[in-house]
């Protein structure tokens, strides 16, 4: 019988000003931390972050981060940790600043502190980077030997940013027990290299139940920046619940499908990695014949978060039947999740739903 992997970080500390701490908890980690964040973040984050080093008299090194998560930003970032001769990485920033982080620790061979200052994917908590092309194409999953050392996420930042961000990582989030229960009922594998535990089920059911009763509150709270139980337990069920139950619950179609449509240019390219995957899991939804009430379930919850549930705000209306089917065959390649939802389903099928999804939102 094939082995149960059940993994997560080391520590996850979620709360209002909790990056006031973050010197504490990192003097545990390191002496000489390199942090990576973009120039808006540190903007943002940068004197606060200070602020705490200075009590904690802790060193850092500061690199820029430039904006895609590549192989060439990722050698870039560990040639300046060689030279600073750092002993961690501080990652500050959305999705891709972190996977770049994760990937840079991984080349420096130290240890890893993941900082999100939004709640719009569910990367930070998980041993892998999803890595893109310098233009922004999916590339390929880089895996890691262990996750994070710490995951800290100060909600007050968080409650700051755009609400969209905040309504992205509900997305992303939204698809993880639709994903988790499509890899049980196939027996597939997860991203940690097992079967699904029970904890990663009870974990993706949490995620979703969660999200549909607090998400909605919740994102009306964020568009006024404010902090409230239902903030809170929505932040925890983007970033903690949904990061361990896409990682050892398993991925199938939606994330397949978000992977194939960067495939494509044009100003799909515009959308975030959440709104893409929000489309990917109505197709998956479509793809596993649910019936109508289900599938407006899920369209009525996305468009109160001003999510695309149809082809033109997906940036789609004008491409061609060919272009549909190009996402439907990077979605189905070889290697793809999409095997945990049926490894019979075919660029047409992907195409075919896609289409389908757009037919009945509209109607």
């Amino acid at each position: 019988m094939a082995a149960i992997i059940f993994q997560s970080p080391s520590k996850y500390i979620q709360g209002v000003h909790v990056l006031n701490e973050i010197g504490e908890h990192v003097k545990k980690l390191g002496n000489k931390p390199l942090i990576l964040s973009d120039e808006v973040v540190w903007g943002i984050t940068g004197e606060q972050i200070e602020a705490s080093f200075k009590e904690t008299s802790l060193d850092y090194h500061f690199v820029e981060f430039k904006g895609e998560a590549s192989l060439n930003e990722i050698n870039r970032v560990v040639e300046e940790g060689k030279s600073q001769t750092v002993d961690l990485v501080i990652g500050v920033g959305g999705g891709k600043t972190l996977d770049a982080a994760k990937a840079s620790a991984d080349g420096l061979d130290v240890g890893v502190v993941i900082v999100p200052t939004t709640a719009s994917t569910d990367a930070p908590t998980s041993a892998l980077s999803v890595i893109y092309s310098d233009d922004g194409v999916f590339e390929s999953y880089k895996f890691y030997n262990k996750n994070p050392d710490l995951v800290l996420i100060d909600t007050a930042v968080v409650a700051k940013a755009p609400p969209r961000f905040f309504a992205s990582g509900i997305a992303d989030a939204m698809a993880t027990w639709v994903e988790a229960r499509a890899t049980i009922k196939s027996d597939g594998e997860t991203m940690a290299g097992g079967k699904p535990s029970i904890a990663a089920q009870a974990i993706a059911k949490t995620c979703e139940e969660t999200l549909f009763k607090y998400g909605i509150p919740a994102y009306h709270a964020v568009e006024k920046g404010l902090v409230t139980k239902q903030v809170e337990a929505v932040v925890e069920a983007n970033t903690l619940l949904s990061g361990l139950g896409f990682e050892t619950g398993g991925l199938a179609a939606a994330h397949a499908i978000h992977n194939g449509f960067t495939v494509l240019e044009g100003d799909i390219h515009k959308l975030t990695h959440g709104e893409k995957v929000a489309y990917g899991t109505l197709v998956q939804l479509m793809l596993e014949l649910h019936s109508e009430a289900e599938l407006r379930k899920y369209i009525h919850f996305y468009r109160a978060l001003n999510l695309p549930t149809t082809l033109r705000e997906m940036h789609l209306d004008k491409v061609s039947f060919e272009d549909l089917v190009k996402i439907g065959e990077a979605a189905t390649q070889a290697g793809e999740t999409m095997r945990n939802l049926s490894p019979d389903i075919t660029a047409e099928d992907v195409a075919h739903a896609i289409i389908a999804v757009d037919q009945f939102s509209r109607n």
